[in-house]
């Protein structure tokens, strides 16, 4: 199984290079998990850390992304095994790519002042914590929705490739970047561009990772904020399926416990 180093091109289904193109993919990916795992363990911890503190402190928890990262914020609200204290914060608009035309979700992404007037409108207030899912972290809406929680007294941990400070240019009016405004950042190591493969038939590169390795982190994030409010004697406030006997009746009492912090079950 081979890994592919950062900036080497993988070239899909040539002679000797590791298989076919679903298990080049397959094994990019896991090359990226190991890095994670290896690399952002302590950032990881920290992050699990500051989400059972928010917890046990009376604290709500939020996560935002845009566009295709809303896809890893999605995955963490009412959610089987996860807390049901996460809420989704939404932005009309750019909350996966449910808008016509598609392309519109971009351009908003790019709006100064959407980000301040949409945490104005939440419920976020100091206390809280807010997980923001930004891939590249340069566009104006990551980056001033980061600025304005944290003057509100948010924490905020922030998911990115690190890699596209160094590389593309800040899309924000101060030059800088979602990376540049958080209490915790967890790098995806995902290259600039988002494309594992390469081919010699194929024009552009091919099968992003983001949404498996960003997925997988604030998964290991959750875990880790589970078994840190185990530790200090406090029951993790999780879902069960409702799929499983019994999981309705178990969330139905999770949910009413928690209703004053829990805001996808308003009507």
């Amino acid at each position: 199984m081979s890994e592919r180093p950062r900036g080497e091109e993988t070239r899909a289904g040539e002679p000797g290079d590791g298989g076919t193109p679903a298990e080049q993919f397959f094994d990019a990916a896991i090359g990226l998990l190991r890095r994670a795992r290896d690399e952002e363990a302590q950032p990881i911890a920290a992050a699990g850390g500051l989400i059972a503190d928010t917890v046990a402190g009376g604290g709500r928890l939020f996560a935002f992304g845009a566009g295709h990262s809303s896809l890893a914020a999605q995955d963490l609200v009412y959610r089987a095994g996860g807390l049901a204290l996460m809420n989704l914060l939404t932005v009309p608009g750019v909350v996966g790519v449910d808008v016509t035309p598609a392309t519109l979700g971009s351009a908003l992404e790019r709006v100064d002042g959407l980000a301040s007037a949409v945490i104005e409108s939440s419920p976020l207030r100091s206390g809280d914590l807010l997980v923001i899912i930004s891939l590249s972290g340069r566009n104006a809406l990551p980056v001033e929705m980061a600025m304005t929680a944290r003057a509100r007294g948010v924490k905020v941990i922030g998911v990115t490739s690190v890699a596209y400070a160094s590389e593309t240019k800040s899309r924000h009016s101060s030059g800088t970047y979602l990376r540049d405004h958080c209490d915790l950042v967890l790098d995806s190591k995902i290259a600039v561009g988002d494309a594992e493969l390469t081919l010699d038939t194929i024009p552009a590169p091919f099968a992003p990772a983001s949404t498996v390795v960003t997925t997988a982190l604030l998964q290991a994030v959750m875990a880790t904020a589970a078994a840190a409010l185990a530790e200090r004697g406090i029951e993790p406030p999780l879902l069960r399926s409702g799929n499983v006997d019994g999981g309705h009746e178990w969330n139905g009492r999770i949910l009413r416990e928690y209703r004053d912090r829990i805001f996808y079950q308003q009507g």
